[in-house]
Formats: structure tokens, sequence, C-alpha cells
């Protein structure tokens, strides 16, 4: 069963790449927004949307199926959350 996956991360972190690394190696399909690369509006509402997920704007912030969230880089997480995908 495919997930719905929504990732809220910036360009120049670490923890982001190794988690969207983790998500591409495993073949799941999900939206990123690098929040650092947006601007304006477009960056308020990227902003506005993952406080509402993750108050503190920490990254990345992983959102599943709207109702889950993983904070952090957490291969052992995303192995539970995937282990039926």
């Amino acid at each position: 069963m495919a997930r719905d996956v929504k990732v809220f991360a910036l360009s120049t972190c670490g923890h982001c790449r190794n988690t969207r690394k983790w998500l591409d190696e495993h073949k799941i399909k999900y939206d990123c927004t690098e929040v650092d690369l947006l601007h304006g509006d477009e960056k308020r509402k990227g902003i506005d949307e993952m406080r509402k997920w993750n108050p503190s704007l920490t990254f990345p912030t992983v959102i599943l199926d709207g109702k889950e969230i993983i904070i952090g880089f957490h291969p052992e997480k995303l192995e539970e959350a995937f282990k039926d995908a």
C-alpha cells in the first residue's frame, strides 16, 4: 500500500539529504519542499504548512498520510513506517 509522503527539507541539510536518499533507495514516492529555496509568499505558505505539523520547524519533517510525523533522519522509524508499503 502506497503512502502519501510529504517531506519538508533544507537544500543544505545532511539529515534531509539522508532522508531523501533513504526514501529514494526504497523506491518510495514523496513530495519534497526545500523551504530554503522558496521565496516570498511561497516561502511563508511552506513554513506555515510545516509549522502545523512541527512547531519547532526542525528539519527534515516527514509527514505520512497526513497523520503521522517523523522529525529528523531516523532510518529505524522510516523502516517501521514503510514495512508494509
